[in-house]
């Protein structure tokens, strides 16, 4: 398990960005990953439209996950019409 920053973007409509967290947090689960930290960035404005968005939330999710997993959790977050963007980024050891 390696440590991840998963940052997430959604509609701002509470209904859909409801939705959405929810559905990634079960596909999070399903791939065994673990949540250890939530920090919501709120809403912000959208450096061009995504998915007809001009604005976002922004949640990043500190998470720990099985590198072998994280390309078949790419393609489960395409499905997710609720989440308009994730990016993850490998966190590097802090004692390096």
């Amino acid at each position: 398990m390696r440590k991840y920053e998963l940052m997430t973007i959604y509609p701002i409509k509470d209904e859909k960005y409801n939705a959405g967290l929810e559905t990634l947090k079960a596909d999070l689960a399903n791939f065994g990953v673990e949540i250890e930290k939530e920090e919501p960035f709120g809403e912000r404005d959208l450096t061009y439209e995504v998915k007809k968005n001009k604005r976002g939330k922004f949640l990043l999710l500190h998470i720990k996950a099985n590198p072998a997993k994280i390309s078949e959790m790419d393609v489960k977050f395409k499905l997710n019409e609720n989440l308009l963007k994730y990016m993850f980024v490998l966190k590097e050891d802090q004692e390096a």
